[in-house]
């Protein structure tokens, strides 16, 4: 009946989320509201985390993206769940250190870092840096000198693999802005590059090939590709890389038509083929990162909204106003991602009309979704859009000056506050 397995209906015809009335959560926080289920994110983890010991023999780690959901709280979460975490700024790296998230098991991205970034990154002794460029590795090189240190690195490559997703999110094809390209030897040379530099130890290759992706064969071709790859180098340079990180990507169930496969099925067919090319090789089997994010967040969030303006346009649609939109969720006006939504104080209810769901900015394109089947919606009602965790407070703004929602976890029929909704305050703060 629900997108996702902790959404209910209870004996007032309510949404539950972990067993706790939606309508009470909004009427007790406010709306817009984040609202995140830990067990669920919990479970997650352990799944990923049981299915990597078991089909890569406990020989590989599970790093949370966290630039799906960034926050104090759930970098503790990730610590306590022996998780690794993937960051792609200063500020997801500071978040982390600052929530006691053990500083060797984070590992940082991303395709322009900041000199002041990997200084940060060097003096934290994060524990690996994924270089996309060569003028990281100069700056890097630079960096460690200065603090008598050497850093371990992978190296981003391109493995020239169509993801089948949303341009935007596509970022293993040769035109990418990420990383260096297998197929025209680049990858290759960097890495008789990185032996020059004294201050710079290369660990191993990582690729990412895109995200939502909902079949199993792009990741196994990119395994396939990725040991061929570490194959070469060692032909080529005696260099064997001894850690692969595959990134992540698993697609999740957003609405009806959407049929992701089991995680488990993902971890069974890229081991196999792992341990095919490693002995066809005659490799080492490699130490083996995955990178889950939205898979891990994504079906535990739900977004609770108030309906306010109804606007019937005959013959042409029916416009169902909320008080977020967005600022709170960009993904539709971005990717055109679709959600499934449910009017959280009628749950019980038929889905009897068709509508678009708008949000409150001075934006045409402000939508949260189109030709949507929803109850009847009026004025004063709770409005539920499943599938939240990820990618929505994470990428939300002040456009228009709005606030940005706070977030709460629940667990154990019990609500918290894990991040405080902004204030009037907060939107000036930095004004001069």
């Amino acid at each position: 009946m629900f997108i996702s397995k902790n959404l209910n209906v209870n004996e007032k015809g309510n949404l539950t989320i972990a067993g706790i009335d939606t309508v009470d959560l909004a009427k007790k926080y406010g709306t817009p509201l984040y609202v995140l289920d830990e067990d669920l994110i919990r479970e997650n983890c352990q799944k990923f985390k049981k299915s990597i010991d078991s089909y890569y023999g406990k020989n590989g780690l599970v790093c949370y993206a966290s630039k799906a959901f960034s926050c104090k709280e759930i970098y503790r979460i990730m610590k306590d769940e022996q998780m690794g975490v993937d960051t792609v700024s200063i500020g997801e790296m500071y978040t982390a250190i600052l929530a006691g998230f053990p500083s060797e098991k984070i590992y940082l991205h991303g395709n322009n870092k900041t000199k002041e970034e990997l200084r940060f990154a060097v003096e934290n002794k994060i524990g690996r840096i994924v270089v996309d460029n060569l003028n990281e590795l100069e700056m890097i090189d630079s960096i460690a000198k200065e603090a008598n240190s050497k850093v371990d690195i992978l190296i981003r490559v391109k493995p020239g693999i169509d993801a089948h997703t949303h341009d935007f999110i596509k970022t293993g094809q040769i035109d990418s802005k990420f990383g260096f390209a297998i197929e025209t030897g680049e990858a290759l040379s960097v890495v008789k590059l990185v032996s020059k530099f004294d201050n710079i130890n290369l660990i191993g290759a990582h690729c990412h090939i895109g995200s939502q992706i909902l079949d199993v064969d792009p990741f196994v071709l990119a395994a396939d590709v990725m040991i061929g790859f570490i194959s070469d180098v060692k032909d080529e340079t005696g260099i064997e890389m001894l850690e692969l990180n595959l990134g992540g990507g698993f697609g999740i169930k957003y609405i009806d038509k959407d049929d992701p496969v089991d995680y488990e099925e993902y971890m069974k067919a890229v081991a196999s083929m792992i341990q095919k090319k490693c002995d066809q090789y005659n490799l080492k089997k490699p130490f083996i990162v995955i990178e889950p994010g939205r898979s891990l967040i994504a079906p535990a969030g739900i977004t609770l909204y108030t309906v306010g303006a109804r606007k019937e346009i005959p013959n042409v649609r029916t416009y169902i106003s909320i008080d977020g939109g967005m600022t709170d969720n960009p993904r539709y006006a971005l990717y055109k991602s679709e959600y499934d939504a449910i009017v959280a104080n009628k749950a019980n209810e038929e889905r009897s009309e068709i509508v678009t769901i708008a949000g409150k900015c001075c934006e045409s394109g402000d939508l949260i979704g189109e030709n949507m089947s929803l109850q009847h919606a009026e004025s004063g009602d709770i409005l539920a859009v499943c599938a939240t965790g990820a990618y929505n407070y994470s990428m939300s703004s002040n456009y228009n000056r709005n606030l940005k929602p706070a977030v709460i976890m629940v667990k154990g029929g019990k609500s918290r506050v894990i991040v405080n909704r902004e204030t009037l305050e907060d939107v000036v703060r930095n004004d001069i």
